[in-house]
């Protein structure tokens, strides 16, 4: 994707890299305060923005890499391009649009000068106001291009489109597939496996409308979609999730929902035959399926390894519909392991390791690290999976991921 690549004076890109340690140190603190004070000024935000990533402060982390990673290469944007790229994606999904940026600005701004104190000059505030009109340029220029093929891909559409639930089926003890099908009863845009959804929903008794992002959990071509949703239980590290207890409990069979178009760039590659080797933990596993039933349908000669981790079959969504794939194609090869598997499991056999994932069973059930690897899961089921392919020595650029909600760092 490219962009119209913006000019910085050579005294305001000195004056961005001085604020690198700055930024390293106190970065938190001002997404923190920025997100606070932004959204006690612009509460009608709240419907676009995930509330729980806010509480839980995975937005806030995320947004401080994402300014300390524009300053240390705001000489260079093309490095952070695929980072914009991905933000953008998510942007255009929930509805972000250019007149947003100049309140993220004057909050942001505001929130650099009240953490930094008399630590941030003028000259600084300066600096980074025109640094921050060239971010937001390239943001928005990358969403007009995205919002333009949204709309315009042939079955494609603007912002929110209604969706009836077809069909509602539980897959396991907490994971339930929604097939939904365009209310209006026309075509349907085409999407990458790997891709996600936002759905809008209006639940009764929150003051906002929430949205989150759900994979497909399908091959692209169907007359539907396929979301797959785990019910969020509540934690002591976080509450029930609100909008997947509402699917689960409320929404059935007739009922409908708001759709954006699919957005995402974790999307598998299909241009050439190099082995795929697809790991998931969890609810990871979707769009991890979404890949295996393309290359089953589209690539059948290409050899899939596909291994899944879960605690137990309790839990374990899609083990039968997996299982008879690698039955009926001899390229597929698939691979489960079980956290704590229940006496049923091991009376059924329904896995091959017990215990975690690590760097010694995959070597013995993958047989080239020169594969295309992709996995999706919980984020330390994905470090460990990161750190295992790293030591393995297999390259970055097969190396591919997704974050359920804002992106983190796996290298740590």
């Amino acid at each position: 994707m490219s962009v119209t690549k913006p000019l910085l004076s050579e005294k305001t890109i000195e004056i961005i890299k001085s604020t690198v340690p700055v930024l390293e140190q106190y970065g938190e603190q001002i997404t923190k305060h920025f997100y606070k004070t932004m959204l006690s000024n612009h509460p009608e935000l709240l419907n676009i923005f995930n509330h729980t990533n806010q509480k839980q402060g995975r937005q806030q982390k995320a947004l401080a890499a994402g300014v300390y990673a524009a300053a240390k290469h705001i000489d260079q944007l093309e490095v952070i391009l695929p980072v914009v790229t991905q933000i953008a994606h998510k942007h255009r999904s929930i509805g972000i649009k250019p007149e947003h940026y100049p309140i993220v600005g004057k909050y942001l701004l505001m929130a650099i000068k009240d953490v930094l104190g008399d630590a941030a000059t003028d000259e600084i505030i300066e600096a980074w106001k025109e640094a921050y009109g060239v971010l937001a340029d390239v943001f928005i220029q990358v969403e007009a291009q995205l919002y333009k093929e949204a709309e315009e891909a042939e079955g494609g559409w603007k912002d929110f489109r209604k969706f009836v639930v077809k069909k509602k089926v539980k897959e396991s003890d907490v994971i339930t597939s929604f097939y939904l099908v365009p209310e209006d009863g026309n075509a349907i845009a085409e999407f990458s496996p790997g891709q996600y959804v936002s759905i809008k929903v209006k639940i009764p008794g929150e003051p906002y409308t929430h949205i989150r992002q759900y994979s497909m959990s399908d091959a692209p071509g169907k007359e539907y979609y396929r979301i797959s949703v785990k019910r969020e239980a509540a934690t002591e590290q976080k509450p029930a999730g609100i909008v997947s207890n509402y699917l689960h409990d409320h929404i059935q069979e007739g009922d409908i929902l708001e759709l954006s178009v699919p957005a995402g760039d974790f999307t598998l590659t299909m241009t050439d035959d190099i082995p795929v080797v697809l790991i998931s933990g969890g609810v990871g596993i979707t769009p991890m399926l979404s890949m295996l039933n393309t290359l089953a349908e589209r690539q059948p000669k290409r050899k899939v390894t596909f291994i899944h981790a879960a605690i137990n079959g309790n839990v374990h969504a899609f083990h039968k519909h997996v299982s008879q794939l690698a039955k009926e194609n001899e390229n597929i090869s698939y691979y489960v392991c079980y956290q704590s598997p229940s006496e049923e499991d091991r009376q059924k056999q329904h896995f091959v390791k017990e215990g975690f994932i690590d760097l010694e069973w995959i070597q013995s059930v993958v047989q080239d690290k020169n594969a295309q690897f992709y996995f999706c899961g919980p984020i330390p089921f994905m470090k460990t999976v990161y750190h295992a392919l790293k030591e393995w020595g297999v390259p970055e650029e097969r190396i591919h991921y997704e974050f359920f909600g804002p992106a983190g760092d796996l290298t740590k």
